[in-house]
């Protein structure tokens, strides 16, 4: 059984292929409005007593806060999933510090009796911790994010022109400026190189103005290609990945994808983002909000073609090594206790995966 809200028709297709039951439940995701997230813990509640599930996994930050308390409510077990702490917690205006001391709060709450709670990169945990957000004892994982299904996304033939691609939510966050600027640099220099950039534009202050966009697109610096509903043509047609993210990041799904797709990568040396890079083995590693740094890595591929192919297939061995969809769902059902494995079988697992799951009392 799921919830969520607003799943696409394929996805609702999908999960009911594979027998699941799914419910729709309206989800403001932003902001901490009261009463919009008490009537969505509420109807959580409601639903819960309905299914009578065996545990409820909350996976993001809401489903995970009002997803836990309303398992409680409901008498239910349950389980949490960080999947990266976005703007969370990054100081900022005395408005912003308010939101971010009532989301401890509720962390601290929700977090509580949690059968475990599931981290995406040591970073977050390290954080968690420094703020005393989890119980003493609380069984922690950290796991290597939520996976890439390896049969979906497979490696295809290079481009002939060097291309770079970017695929993001169009806010500041992601790096978009920097990656314009670094595409800007570099087009002087080779013209038939290709930066594109696709991802959602939305109607709130977040985004980057969709003016601005088609601006950069009309003068030729990046191609933008909206939102996809299918990434892998995007995927196939690119040389590089870069995402040079400061968004506080779990592990970007998209570099997942790019990685099973046999992409070399080039990131930041940030949060959530550095668990996918090997810097200069299957890519490499840049400082955060630094788009000259951004370009000489860029600059890099196209004066050695060579690199892409052997990055690329690094970073296909990686995503099989370590971000292989099938085992992550393991460590987690292990985790929630859906299969009777000892937890000594995954201390020994996450040895030979280079930490890929490590299993720890706070």
């Amino acid at each position: 059984m799921a919830c969520a809200p607003g799943a696409s028709e394929q996805v609702q297709r999908d999960l009911k292929a594979m027998g699941v039951e799914y419910c729709d439940i309206p989800l403001r995701r932003r902001g901490l409005n009261p009463f919009h997230d008490l009537a969505y813990m509420l109807r959580l509640v409601g639903l819960f007593k309905s299914w009578k599930a065996d545990i409820i996994l909350g996976y993001t930050a809401k489903p995970s806060i009002y997803g836990s308390i309303a398992a409680r409510l409901a008498g239910l077990p349950y389980a949490v999933m960080i999947t990266g702490l976005g703007q969370s917690f990054g100081g900022g205006s005395f408005k912003k510090r308010c939101v971010d001391g009532v989301l401890q709060v509720l962390y601290r709450v929700a977090l509580r009796n949690s059968r475990v709670v599931f981290f995406q990169n040591p970073d977050d945990l390290a954080r968690f911790r420094a703020m005393n957000l989890l119980a003493r004892g609380s069984r922690v994982s950290v796991i290597p994010g939520s996976g890439i299904d390896l049969e979906e996304f497979l490696p295809s033939p290079y481009p002939a022109q060097v291309t770079f691609l970017l695929m993001a939510r169009v806010i500041p966050e992601k790096g978009i400026y920097q990656y314009v600027r670094a595409a800007t640099l570099l087009r002087e220099k080779y013209p038939a190189v290709r930066f594109r950039l696709a991802g959602p534009i939305g109607t709130s202050k977040a985004f980057i103005p969709l003016s601005e966009v088609e601006g950069w697109h009309r003068a030729g610096i990046i191609e933008y290609l909206g939102m996809l509903e299918d990434v892998k043509p995007a995927l196939s047609d690119c040389s590089v990945y870069v995402l040079p993210s400061y968004y506080g990041e779990g592990v970007p799904r998209s570099i997942l994808e790019a990685m099973a797709c046999g992409r070399a990568i080039i990131t930041t040396d940030a949060t959530g983002c550095r668990e996918t890079v090997s810097d200069q083995k299957n890519g490499f590693l840049v400082p955060v909000r630094d788009a000259m740094a951004l370009a000489t890595a860029m600059e890099k591929f196209i004066q050695n073609p060579d690199l892409i192919v052997q990055m690329g297939a690094l970073s296909r061995e990686l995503a099989e090594i370590k971000f292989d969809v099938l085992r992550v769902n393991r460590l987690i059902f292990r985790g929630i206790g859906l299969f009777a494995y000892p937890w000594d079988s995954l201390t020994g697992e996450s040895e030979k995966t280079e930490g890929a799951c490590q299993w720890r009392d706070s």
